[in-house]
């Protein structure tokens, strides 16, 4: 298993070791000790798993009181999964990352809690499952717009995207009050 950190501290892509024969292929999707040892050693309390069209974009979700980090992999179909550094004083603040995560490469994307998360859907559907360090909190739901151009993302595509109403009543960050981002813990 590979663990690759990436440009916001905190985020790593991980590259499973799979063991392909005639019956299929076997790996493991996690393993609370090799997790540890890359710098991730969270408890994951909850498992949420989401199927969505080709074209739908999810996010971009963070919370405050009970911040998520997340262990991000697809089951069926592609995405381009989106990790936005939104935390108040990190040297990384407003920088994004994006990942294409398949079913067929397998690889999955940590991303600590502070972050805000969302993916498109890039094949026909997909089958997005990923593990949470918090429990989700209702009312605790806070996001920004999709294609805030000061974020600036360079999504796949523009056109024919379906998103929720939610979703597309969003801010841009520079609407958000400082206090409504969650901060930086160094």
């Amino acid at each position: 298993m590979e663990f690759i950190s990436a440009e916001i501290a905190g985020v790593s892509l991980i590259k499973p070791d799979i063991f392909r024969d005639q019956r299929g292929f076997f790996m493991e999707t996690f393993h609370r000790g090799k997790y540890a040892d890359a710098g991730i050693g969270y408890d994951f309390v909850q498992d949420n798993m989401s199927r969505s069209a080709r074209g739908t974009v999810r996010g971009l979700h963070y919370q405050l009181q009970q911040p998520q980090g997340k262990l991000v992999f697809v089951l069926q179909g592609e995405i381009f999964d989106v990790a936005v550094d939104i935390r108040r004083g990190s040297p990384s603040f407003g920088r994004w990352l994006g990942f294409h995560l398949s079913a067929d490469n397998r690889q999955q994307l940590f991303l600590p809690p502070g972050l805000a998360h969302g993916f498109m859907v890039l094949s026909e559907s997909a089958e997005v499952y990923y593990k949470c360090t918090d429990l989700y909190l209702p009312g605790d739901e806070y996001g920004l717009l999709w294609n805030d151009p000061e974020i600036g993302i360079e999504w796949p595509r523009h056109d024919g995207v379906i998103l929720s109403e939610k979703d597309l009543s969003l801010p841009a960050m520079a609407a958000v009050k400082p206090e409504n981002l969650p901060p930086w813990l160094g």
